[in-house]
This record gives C-alpha cells, sequence and structure tokens, in this order.
C-alpha cells in the first residue's frame, strides 16, 4: 500500500507508550495507535500528549496508523 491510499484524519495525542508508539484520539471519535514516520523521526520531531496531529490511516486496519505531520 502506498502513502497515497492513506486516510488522513486530525487527532489529539492523548498518551506515548514505550517502542515509539502513540495513542492518538481521532476527532471522529475512536482511538488509533500510531507511530512516527520515518521523515519524523529522520528530523527528530518530538511529540508530546496534547499535541494536534495528522494520522495516516489505513482503510483495512483502522485501528493502527502513522503521524505525518504535527501542527504548530
Amino acid at each position: 500500500m502506498s502513502k497515497d491510499d492513506l486516510i488522513d484524519v486530525q487527532g489529539t495525542v492523548v498518551a506515548v507508550h514505550s517502542g515509539g508508539l502513540y495513542r492518538v484520539q481521532v476527532d471522529a471519535g475512536h482511538e488509533v495507535l500510531a507511530q512516527l514516520s520515518g521523515r519524523m523521526r529522520r528530523f527528530r520531531i518530538k511529540v508530546v500528549p496534547g499535541d494536534r496531529v495528522t494520522v495516516g490511516v489505513s482503510p483495512y486496519d483502522p485501528v493502527r496508523g502513522i503521524i505525518t505531520f504535527r501542527a504548530r
């Protein structure tokens, strides 16, 4: 699956888990377990609880996602 196939949703980081995983409360009401995208890891962008983020969610598994953007 390419990056273009992901569904972009907005949400708020609720918790940080070990192994680089983040629990994100999506605006639609459910929670997504997400990890940072490679570019965010490469440029060492920090994500803390309370940050507004954009999460790319797969249409096949809406429980997992990739954090692609952190709002300022």
